[in-house]
């Protein structure tokens, strides 16, 4: 990411009065809120007049009369007296409008800007009527535009299951936007939204659901703020990797949109929410259930849902490694030295490494680097022989590297270019992506050809010679003017191309018959959980902040859990690494052993070594660290039989490993806002992990039963209100408790402490 080097060069230039400036000038356009807000209209029309009841499978519409105006309420026949859906009463449901939206790219980073020119929101109901093909609930009338003048729409209500319900409204002329007016409250808090890294709670929030880039900084300053200015690239809280345009509210109300157009959740009023979509016809699923469970479950039904992790990938650490042959050898007689439990080595480097002005990064040409590797099949047969794994590396560009490298045996950018298999620009030519201080080729994944060759690649050039997995990175980057070649807009592709991205590495896994490979993704949408076998968060500063550092790795489990995303975890240590006149992010000895500690109570424990590997504190960085690692490595390791099981609810059920407080006690209150500071591993073990620097107490929240800590033994009962204590959680102690009524996993983690 070369604005990073842009940005060292002009604060060099620049006084600190100067910068403080700019902090404040961009501070002002990353939290103001200039966006309209968009507001239901009335709802009239000789169908409301009386009170009546539609029913369509397993949900009924009913048309509700009061002194406030008429109200469309969706329930379930299993549970009449809860409201699945409603509109306020007297207001509109749906609403129509036209918009002009220009999109902003800068490397993967999108910034969108919307200019309506016309929102109509008056909703005139012609006619209710129940349907039998297909079983559905069908209302036809107008939408009424500020100039009087009338759209005509439909909605209909179809149940796919019993817990299952899809709304559709559509337009027939001129509209390019869809809304839905939700009733809420003030109190009512809202849940999930796939990837989202700050907050938790998004009531009160507006919510832009685009995939791209997170960005750097993401509202930490100053990074942010000079990654802005410089390059557009600094995010804010919202951007995300893998944002999901679904929710689940503490009233038990869900909807998830099936649109893969731009969409924004409008949650800023108290007593209703907006969804916005980008098309004339707004798609989703509304869901009914008692518990965030159940709705988990319902939604993975039309998400799909993460097989169960191989037992080999999990019994250890993954060891993310660069710096070839006997740098693995090396750090894995220092790992043995301390008995470490090993699962795999992630080789990224093995294409070879590059240097640019962000750090080390890869050549993208997807082919072994046996100058790097000397010796590859020697090092995997002796790995094997210790039951140790290799992981490997690979992401949808192709960059021509046949002047830059010597050692190259394929030029895969020659290979797509000429073939056709890489996305075009408006001219008709390879539209080229800057990432750092190179360019690539994007491969288009709507060609077959195209499709069937990048599957030719992963069977020959990462399964073929020995990797057991890889990391399937990026997928987020499509420009918005991009040419496709199945002519599909991008506007819709854009979202999709994740999906697609993750199928095609499930796919040729599948081609190759080698069902126990694992590839990890950060980038995804709706869809990802049915194809990836594994998220992981992406690229945090190594960093405590909760915008961009180690507090996002709590957060954005616990968010992305309720939308599928139900295995997960993080780089330990952080990826970004900065150097700036102003202020460094340098991985410190104590932010990675904090950050070792939280990811032992993951679904995968994995390390990565950064961009700048030589200014992080890594795991073999001194004794202290190497113990430090190796031990909770085996608190991981010995929490093995009870993940397995996570794994199955993962499978069954859709539920994450990962949990926010708010899953299992979603009637405590005191939970809607608990994100980073404490999560459930499965239903039994709490963590509250130390995210503050220096911090050597923790204060933690008990909710209801009773707690045993699991490395002093101490003992704490909550009521209903639960309970606060502040306890001491030194590095090497982490704050970390077992419900009671679980003794054999208390056992188990106290014999491996």
């Amino acid at each position: 990411m070369g604005i990073l080097n842009k940005l060292l060069e002009k604060k060099k230039e620049m006084s600190l009065g100067l910068l403080a400036i700019l902090i404040l000038i961009g501070a002002y356009f990353l939290f103001r809120d200039p966006y309209i807000q968009v507001e239901p209209g009335n709802i009239s029309g000789d169908s409301l007049k009386e009170k009546a009841l539609y029913t369509a499978g397993e949900f009924t519409l009913e048309i509700a009369t009061g002194e406030e105006g008429p109200q469309l309420i969706v329930r379930n026949l299993a549970d009449p007296d809860h409201i699945v859906m409603a509109s306020i009463p007297g207001k509109s449901l749906a609403g129509t409008g036209r918009a002009n939206m220009a999109i902003h790219e800068s490397r993967g980073s999108f910034t969108v800007e919307e200019d309506f020119e016309e929102v109509c929101t008056d909703q005139i109901i012609e006619s209710v009527s129940e349907r039998k093909a297909p079983d559905s609930i069908l209302i036809r009338g107008s939408f009424v535009c500020p100039d009087e003048s009338r759209i005509a729409y439909q909605m209909r209500f179809i149940p796919a299951s019993e817990t299952r319900m899809l709304v559709e409204v559509q337009t027939f002329e001129r509209s390019n936007r869809s809304f839905l007016f939700l009733k809420s409250n003030e109190k009512e808090g809202y849940f999930g939204f796939g990837e989202q890294f700050t907050f938790f709670n998004l009531k009160g929030k507006r919510l832009p659901i685009l995939v791209q880039e997170q960005g750097i900084g993401r509202g930490a300053e100053p990074i942010t703020t000079g990654a802005n200015i410089t390059a557009g690239a600094g995010g804010d809280w919202h951007t995300s990797y893998a944002g999901v345009p679904h929710f689940i509210t503490s009233e038990m109300r869900s909807l998830m949109l099936i649109n893969y157009e731009y969409s924004v959740f409008d949650m800023r009023e108290d007593d209703y929410t907006v969804v916005e979509v980008a098309s004339p016809r707004l798609m989703g699923e509304i869901y009914y259930g008692k518990t965030p469970g159940e709705l988990v479950t319902a939604a993975t039904e039309y998400t799909g849902r993460m097989k169960a992790l191989p037992d080999w990938f999990h019994k250890g650490a993954i060891i993310g490694m660069q710096g070839g042959t006997e740098s693995v050898r090396d750090k894995l007689a220092k790992l043995e030295q301390e008995q470490t439990p090993v699962a795999a080595f992630w080789l990224q480097d093995w294409v070879g490494q590059r240097k640019t002005n962000f750090g080390k990064q890869l050549w993208w040409n997807w082919e072994l680097d046996k100058d790097r590797y000397p010796g590859w099949e020697d090092l995997l047969a002796d790995l094997n022989e210790k039951d140790i794994r290799v992981l490997t590396y690979i992401n949808p560009f192709v960059a021509d590297i046949g002047e830059l490298k010597e050692n190259i045996r394929r030029n895969l950018f020659e290979e797509a270019k000429s073939n056709g298999y890489l996305i075009k620009n408006p001219e008709g030519e390879p539209y080229l992506i800057l990432n750092t201080d190179f360019h690539a080729g994007l491969l288009d994944l709507t060609n077959p050809e195209a499709v069937s060759w990048i599957k030719q690649v992963i069977k020959d050039e990462l399964i073929a010679t020995g990797a057991s997995g890889w990391m399937a990175d990026f997928g987020e980057a499509l420009p918005f003017d991009a040419v496709l070649y199945s002519g599909e807009s991008p506007a819709t592709y854009h979202n999709r191309y994740p999906e697609v991205w993750a199928r095609i590495n499930r796919e040729a896994i599948q081609e190759a018959e080698r069902e126990d490979i694992v590839f990890f993704t950060r980038s995804g949408f709706t869809r990802s959980p049915e194809f990836t076998t594994l998220f992981w968060l992406g690229d945090q500063l190594v960093s405590w902040d909760q915008y961009d550092g180690i507090k996002t790795a709590v957060t954005g489990l616990v968010s992305s859990g309720l939308s599928g995303y139900s295995l997960n975890h993080s780089d330990i240590g952080g990826y970004t690494t900065i150097n700036n006149p102003i202020k460094d992010y340098h991985r410190s000895k104590e932010l990675f052993l904090r950050w070792t500690e939280l990811a032992a109570f993951n679904a995968v424990f994995r390390t990565h070594e950064g961009n700048r590997p030589e200014e992080n504190h890594q795991f073999h960085s001194d004794e202290e660290t190497l113990k430090h690692f190796a031990r909770f490595a085996k608190i991981y390791s010995a929490l093995f039989d009870y993940r397995k099981q996570l794994f199955i609810e993962a499978e069954t059920l859709g539920w994450p490993v990962v949990r926010p407080l708010f899953f299992h006690y979603p009637e405590d209150r005191n939970t809607y806002n608990i994100h980073h500071q404490e999560f459930l591993l499965g239903r039994d073990i709490l963590v509250a992990p130390v995210l503050e620097e220096g911090a050597t107490t923790k204060e933690v929240y008990f909710p209801e039963g009773q707690w045993i800590h699991a490395f002093t033994g101490e003992s704490f009962q909550a009521g209903k209100e639960g309970l606060t204590k502040t306890l001491d959680a030194p590095i090497g102690t982490p704050a970390v408790f077992v419900r009671k009524e679980n003794e054999d996993l208390l056992k188990t983690l106290q014999a491996a402490k």
